[in-house]
């Protein structure tokens, strides 16, 4: 069983659906796709405080002698917000997470802050010591403590001033990561071709507001650890997303390090994220992207690119081949109606094309989502010439019109000079599309707000050279979220609850919304 506690700021207040009244909702999955609400996980003890972001982990040899008899204890670690100070406190679950007691001598660390949260817990065997890291949100700092036992932590190192600052760090991970011996390879997640000589970690870190396109991103550095100190590689910010809507990502806890480790992010935008209009028509607010697998890997002039893929999507298929599919996609197109034949709504599609020049290419490879009510469309492309640019286009979306809403995003995608190959996998729910380009080096999430659904997919190419080949497939995905909606399953609702009469729903792939 997978739980996910989330305290995403936007996404936890149970009696509106905008920022304020922090509570931590709870939902539980056996396979990252299918959720489940659980009751609120915690409540504020008092008016004005918050329960603000944090970690769980299983104290699997009761360090914290909270748990005695038992290797399943789970501590949540967490900021309390005050008016007066953030102080990171602690709860335990003797019963596998869905209900915690607060610890009696909260807090455990306090350093009389008001911008100093967020904790992310590990353990790290090689010193037997759990290991937290905090972000000194205005200072630009990521702390990182260690302790025994998780109740009593000691001041280790501080990461400063990496990256893109913008007005403060938010959400710091550290985790190990498995590293790509060849990241060309067809299957390049095969374990065989895991490099096991030099254990990796990343630092990821959130900023708000500061990022390149406006409002908040994530960050991430390769580096290594030794149990007090974290050292990057070097000083380059790497992005995790190139659109938008991608913040605050968090791993799961308990992962192997010798494994892709998977991580589920916000998807959404501080700069509109409480505007959006779902609040008003529909009563929910925020998404949570897919889940998502990582490996690092040297990319075409990278280094230490955090590959970032979907969780297997095979389960969700609707049915056991595609829907649709081209073997010859060169200078033509594929259309695919899905508005009577997906009741979900969402769809994976793929383009992959072969034997690409490495000099004088020319042609171009497009998706477009339609609606046949309405005429809005969401569009993108890559150009096989030039500088490789791939790009996305949300501007002929007409349902949400905001001043920080940037309608079109892009990146160059560089062809691998040893396979010469394009590849994109691309996920739409309702309101959501996710791209991936080449096995994860490159990732866009971006929401979108259509004044009816989208139900027609257009992919085609144009002046595309003799001898390159061009394949597409299409799938359906089946809704994860079919027959939950309305229930409250307790007093909770997930990351809202049912109070006020206020109807929460999902999109179809159980995206919480």
């Amino acid at each position: 069983m997978i739980t996910k506690t989330s305290a995403e700021k936007s996404l936890d207040n149970p009696t509106d659906t905008i920022a304020g009244n922090q509570h931590w909702g709870h939902a539980t999955s056996r396979d990252l796709y299918t959720w489940e609400n659980q009751k609120i996980a915690l409540f504020p003890g008092a008016p004005g405080e918050g329960i603000f972001s944090g970690s769980c982990v299983i104290d699997a040899n009761n360090t914290s002698g909270l748990f005695p008899n038992q290797t399943n204890g789970v501590v949540a670690m967490y900021t309390l917000n005050t008016r007066e100070e953030q102080t990171q406190d602690i709860a335990y679950s003797t019963d596998g997470g869905y209900t915690f007691t607060k610890y009696e001598n909260n807090p455990v660390i306090s350093i009389n802050s008001t911008q100093f949260r967020d904790p992310k817990v590990l353990w790290y065997a090689p010193t037997q010591r759990w290991v937290s890291v905090l972000a000194f949100s205005q200072e630009f700092v990521i702390g990182i403590y260690t302790s025994p036992n998780l109740l009593d932590w000691t001041f280790a190192s501080n990461f400063s001033y990496y990256g893109l600052e913008g007005l403060q760090y938010e959400c710091p991970n550290l985790i190990a990561v498995p590293m790509l011996q060849n990241a060309s390879l067809a299957e390049p997640l095969d374990p065989s071709n895991f490099a096991t000589m030099e254990q990796m970690y990343i630092m990821q870190i959130s900023i708000n507001p500061g990022a390149p396109l406006g409002g908040s991103i994530a960050q991430y550095f390769p580096g290594s650890f030794n149990g007090t100190h974290f050292t990057a590689v070097d000083s380059a910010t790497r992005l995790t997303d190139f659109a938008k809507d991608d913040y605050a990502g968090q791993f799961f806890y308990n992962v192997p390090e010798t494994s892709p480790q998977i991580s589920i992010a916000w998807a959404s935008n501080w700069q509109y994220a409480q505007q959006v209009p779902t609040g008003q028509l529909e009563g929910f607010r925020s998404a949570m992207s897919l889940p998502r697998v990582h490996v690092l890997a040297n990319t075409t002039r990278a280094r230490y690119t955090l590959l970032a893929y979907p969780y297997d999507l095979t389960p969700l298929h609707t049915t056991p081949t595609s829907l649709t599919n081209s073997s010859n996609l060169v200078n033509s197109s594929l259309l695919y109606d899905y508005s009577t034949t997906i009741p979900s709504g969402a769809l994976a599609f793929s383009m992959n094309i072969t034997n690409i020049p490495l000099v004088n290419a020319t042609g171009t490879a497009n998706f477009t989502f339609l609606s046949s009510v309405t005429g809005e469309s969401l569009r993108g492309g890559f150009f096989l010439g030039g500088d490789t640019p791939f790009w996305i286009n949300r501007g002929y979306i007409r349902g949400f019109d905001n001043p920080f809403f940037t309608d079109k995003f892009s990146t160059n995608n560089l062809i691998n000079p040893d396979t010469r190959t394009f590849k994109l996998l691309g996920v739409i729910d309702r309101s959501i599309l996710e791209i991936f380009l080449e096995n994860g080096a490159r990732v866009a999430t971006v929401t979108f707000f259509p004044e009816e659904a989208l139900d027609t997919l257009v992919l085609g190419t144009g002046d595309i050279m003799e001898g390159v080949g061009v394949t597409a497939e299409v799938y359906g995905l089946r809704g994860t979220w079919t027959g939950q909606e309305g229930s409250a399953n307790g007093n909770g609702m997930g990351n809202m609850t049912m109070a006020m009469g206020q109807r929460v729903r999902r999109d179809n792939l159980g995206h919480l919304r």
